[in-house]
């Protein structure tokens, strides 16, 4: 049957009511929600202009290094102008939002060659922008007058050096006066919620507070830099200061209108952050260590993590981490992209650490940093340590280890030894004994020595600073429900006397028995070390070691480099921490609150263990020396210095004197005052007083030993005399 259409409304006249339909499912099928649809494209700008026939290679260049970040979605679309050039320009579709934020994080303002530079935005921000009241004519920028910052490095002009304080609430900067005590330089209250930290070279102290870190400096102690990190619960610098790691256990929850972090960093528990810029570098989540996630009772495992988990090269040009068991990924800085695109493989390791200075290996002359690792036995392979290259990737140095229970990796400050404290059980797996394994990290080859005259397991080993030597701390098997921990001894090795610039064998100079000692402490300028007993409820002992002596040596160190002498002992009761100030010339011992609340406090020593200063501090926190930066004088300048040492020390001794006789003249000048404002309080009192007896009708009375009837013809008279005990003048050319 055919439709008819005699019941359709005559034109000009609709019996319905569009307000009456329900539009609702076609808008469900059809609409288009812009904000969530645009936010996966992406603009890329700042491309080379070129010919018709060029283009289709640079669409292929610039797509590969998009598709490196995520997946398109389509072809990009490269416009072109009437001639066929490109127009410098492109538009490309993620499958995702993150995706093209991850684009936009990792690839804005990457170079394609020497003359163009990519910038990538979201295509959302053309409306954000253009949105803004913008006024259409031009204004050229106003510049702001010049305004001299101060110089972040003040301190290291001084003679003295700074420590921080971190007591109750309040955190304090401080002078160390050797005989005044110290000096305060600045005092806060709630400067920090968490704790406190100098960055390794001095310039910045950091404070943690729930939103994030701070960084302080200066000599009017002003912020320098903010990181918003909420929840932050660690920081670490790289070791020239230009990067900074936060870390928070709960991953982040980033709002997309966060003023600086941006939706990539949402579930993400680590920042690296670039110090001069305050921007974020990149962000990662946190990998936790192998291991059962329940007890043998069934009690759930506090997960640990590796802190710090991004470790640094020595130049502050790669950091690397280790996903456990598995793989090291090294990062170029500071774009953050994982050199050769992919990460270094190393089946089951289980630890690494970078060199702390840039090495220095025979016949190497190409730039290289290096990183030591250590894998365990796996099967019938046998454990390993190696040594890798880097860029290169190239292993240096490998060798084969059986038996091993554990391994620590040791650096030398200077990169010439990499020491690993190898842990080994008997066939039985009953006992356990310790040897070490010395790469010679500068010498032809890389030869390892070992040193296997050890006994019992190494808990503790440190190397000298710039030097050679190094102490070890060994103990005995714990008896089975012994309440006393076993004792220690303590073990000094140097290497023997060669030919320069050979280094000999390394030989045990001493080995000190039945001690309780745990911790060691090496002086920064090497030569002193303190062994110690740290974190005991039993012993606080506190030994002062010189390894050049300058006494007579015994005839059996006579082919040994050093000379050890015990300088001094004393103790400390309850010290949870030791360090030595950067100059080597003073140790500081704390009892910190956050151990235990029994006599908190510090005591400073010199180096040869002179006790100078004892201090209770209530609720003492932390206690912090300033780390200075490396000396910029070269070796003759220093050699120069050290050749006419007593006469810098007479302008020094000269300084010291004109400041303790400033500080003694301060100390009369408030006493003259304080006792001119008393004698004015006594004769005004006196007046007050005579006033008030005459209105009585009261005799006299006799106030400075005079009779009130003999005051007219006698005479009182104070003296004050000040003497000057010695005084001497001095021309110092």
């Amino acid at each position: 049957m055919a439709p008819s259409f005699q019941d359709l409304p005559q034109d000009g006249v609709d019996d319905h009511d569009e307000d009456e339909i329900d539009f609702s499912d076609l808008q469900e099928a059809y609409n288009v929600h812009l904000e969530e649809g645009l936010d996966t494209f992406v603009v890329i700008d700042g491309l080379p202009v070129v010919p018709e026939e060029s283009k289709d290679k640079l669409t292929k260049f610039v797509g590969r290094k998009l598709t490196s970040v995520g997946k398109l979605k389509g072809e990009m679309f490269m416009p072109v102008d009437d001639s066929g050039k490109t127009q410098g320009f492109a538009f490309v579709e993620y499958e995702s939002p993150d995706q093209a934020a991850a684009a936009i994080k990792q690839l804005h303002g990457v170079p394609l060659d020497k003359k163009h530079t990519m910038a990538v935005n979201k295509l959302t921000d053309i409306d954000r922008y253009g949105n803004a009241d913008l006024d259409d004519e031009y204004h050229a920028p106003v510049l702001p007058d010049f305004a001299e910052k101060e110089h972040l490095r003040w301190w290291v002009g001084d003679g003295r050096d700074q420590l921080a304080m971190y007591r109750n609430d309040t955190v304090g900067v401080f002078w160390n006066e050797k005989e005044e005590g110290l000096e305060n330089c600045v005092d806060r209250e709630h400067w920090t919620e968490a704790f406190v930290q100098w960055s390794p070279l001095g310039t910045y102290l950091t404070s943690v507070h729930s939103q994030g870190v701070q960084l302080w400096g200066g000599p009017s102690w002003t912020r320098q830099m903010r990181f918003a990190h909420p929840g932050v619960n660690l920081v670490d610098f790289s070791p020239n200061e230009n990067y900074l790691v936060t870390w928070s256990h709960r991953p982040l929850t980033v709002d997309e209108n966060h003023p600086i972090l941006s939706v990539e960093e949402d579930g993400k528990n680590y920042i690296i952050w670039d110090i001069a810029t305050g921007k974020v570098l990149r962000s990662f989540v946190t990998i936790d260590l192998p291991g059962p996630p329940t007890d043998p009772e069934g009690n759930p495992v506090k997960k640990k993590i590796q802190w710090p988990a991004f470790k640094w090269s020595a130049d502050d040009k790669y950091v690397a981490r280790m996903t456990p068991a598995q793989s090291v990924s090294v990062y170029e800085l500071p774009r953050m992209n994982l050199l050769d695109k992919q990460s270094v493989k190393i089946e089951g390791i289980i630890d690494f650490e970078w060199s702390p200075a840039t090495p220095q290996r025979d016949s190497k002359k190409d730039y290289e940093q290096l990183f030591c690792f250590w894998t365990p036995e796996l099967g019938s392979n046998p454990a390993k340590v190696g040594l890798m290259s880097v860029p290169s990737k190239e292993i240096v140095r490998t060798r084969n280890l059986f038996n091993v229970s554990d391994a620590k990796l040791h650096w030398q400050s200077d990169a010439k030894y990499v020491c690993v404290k190898v842990d080994r059980h008997s066939k039985s797996k009953k006992s356990l004994a310790t040897n070490l394994e010395i790469f010679r990290v500068q010498e032809k080859g890389v030869p390892v020595e070992v040193v296997d005259a050890i006994k019992d397991t190494v808990i503790n080993f440190a190397w000298e600073p710039h030097g050679d030597r190094f102490v070890l701390i060994t103990a005995g098997e714990v008896p089975v429900g012994a309440a006393v921990p076993p004792k220690t001894s303590i073990s000094f090795f140097c290497p023997e006397k060669v030919k320069p610039p050979a280094v000999g064998n390394f030989k045990l100079i001493k080995t000190i028995d039945k001690k309780n000692s745990n911790a060691i402490y090496w002086s920064p300028k090497g030569r002193f070390v303190v062994v110690a007993t740290v974190h005991s409820n039993q012993s606080f002992d506190l030994d002062f070691w010189d390894l050049d002596f300058e006494g007579e040596k015994e005839e059996k160190d006579k082919d040994l480099t050093a000379n050890l002498q015990l300088m001094a002992t004393g103790d400390h009761y309850g010290v949870t921490d030791i360090e030595w100030d950067p100059s080597g010339r003073y140790v500081i011992t704390s009892a910190s609150v956050w151990k235990h609340q029994m006599e908190n406090g510090y005591h400073l020593y010199d180096f040869k263990g002179e006790l100078l200063r004892e201090e209770p501090v209530e609720k003492i926190k932390q206690l912090l020396w300033r780390p200075r930066p490396p000396t910029m004088l070269s070796k003759d300048e220093q050699k120069k210095i050290r050749k006419n040492l007593r006469e810098y020390s007479r302008v020094f001794d000269q300084e010291d004197e004109d400041r303790k006789n400033t500080a003694n003249r301060e100390v009369i000048d408030r006493r003259r005052r304080a006792l001119e404002e008393w004698l004015a309080w006594r004769r005004a009192t006196e007046e007050d007083l005579r006033e008030e007896r005459e209105e009585l009708g009261l005799e006299k009375l006799d106030i400075n030993g005079v009779d009130g009837d003999d005051e007219a013809g006698g005479e009182y008279v104070e003296e004050i005399v000040e003497e000057i005990i010695d005084e001497t003048e001095e021309v110092v050319t």
